[in-house]
């Protein structure tokens, strides 16, 4: 079995057309053909049955497929982490990271990193709390940024970079935003802007909500952060963030007002596969975070 046919039976796999996967391999489509049907001699199986022009995957193809993405991911990694040992600076980092860190934390962090190591670039993969999650414990990625942080397992390891509190964004016409400080309850009556069933920061503002005895009266919903602070500064309701989605500065005609009661809070931090380890580059990503929110902690 070679590695190429295994790229090969991939392509064919995801395309479920041998021409068109031919065609983006920039081989001859009887060159496909022929290594498909030498794998399946070699199996012993089946791996695909034509249905008109096109061939999808049986069964046992599906199997076979699955556990060939992970093979190739593995020996994809393996080959990363050589051309790292050879030249540690001239990695490629793949970074995971939420809509809620994106405009702030990510490019600072970058931005520094780059300053002392310049030959590094960085693959960045923007998605959500679950997806992160999976990405990194189905070799997709190695570190993703998250907010908060989920519970240290057998398969993800995590380190938490810093704490911070969430404040309500309301336009700045709302009845509330001369005060200094809310308590959540007295928004119980306002339509909220939240984000989509699934997203964790959505999680967190319903259970706070529901913590002080009401639930959130969605009017409207965004995945992304800008959009939810502009529906905000358009009068269409109000919103619950975290404080790092603030550093740049609160949106025009938005007030941005801490919550007294409940606190609401999350860690943030990184995330790494506790089941592998990471490249060279990897690790002196890794490492120079943790330090550089150390640092940045002590003059906070």
């Amino acid at each position: 079995m070679e590695i190429r046919q295994l790229r090969y039976f991939i392509e064919v796999a995801e395309r479920e057309h041998i021409s068109e996967a031919a065609i983006h391999l920039h081989v001859a489509q009887s060159a496909v053909s022929r290594q498909i049907a030498n794998l399946e001699d070699e199996l012993g199986v089946e791996l695909f049955e034509r249905v008109g022009r096109n061939v999808k995957l049986t069964q046992i193809g599906k199997i076979f497929s699955e556990h060939s993405i992970s093979a190739l991911q593995a020996i994809d990694y393996a080959k990363k982490q050589i051309d790292e040992y050879l030249d540690p600076d001239k990695g490629t980092i793949k970074i995971g990271f939420p809509t809620s860190l994106a405009g702030h934390l990510l490019p600072t962090v970058i931005s520094a990193f780059k300053k002392e190591y310049p030959n590094v670039a960085f693959h960045l993969r923007q998605g959500s709390y679950n997806y992160l999650i999976d990405a990194v414990n189905k070799r997709e990625l190695n570190l993703a940024f998250l907010g908060p942080l989920p519970p240290k397992d057998d398969s993800i390891n995590t380190s938490i970079l810093f704490t911070e509190n969430f404040s309500v964004l309301l336009p700045s016409n709302h009845p509330f935003a001369k005060r200094e400080k809310l308590q959540l309850i007295d928004l119980r009556n306002d339509d909220f802007i939240l984000f989509p069933e699934g997203y964790v920061l959505k999680k967190i503002a319903v259970e706070a909500c529901n913590s002080v005895g009401f639930t959130p009266k969605t009017s409207s919903e965004g995945e992304d952060m800008d959009a939810i602070k502009g529906l905000v500064a358009a009068g269409i309701g109000v919103t619950i963030l975290p404080e790092s989605s603030f550093y740049d500065s609160t949106p025009r005609f938005t007030v941005k007002i801490p919550i007294e009661t409940p606190i609401i809070r999350r860690t943030v931090g990184i995330i790494s596969p506790a089941t592998r380890e990471l490249s060279p580059s990897e690790k002196v990503f890794h490492q120079f975070v943790t330090r550089f929110f150390s640092i940045l902690g002590q003059y906070q």
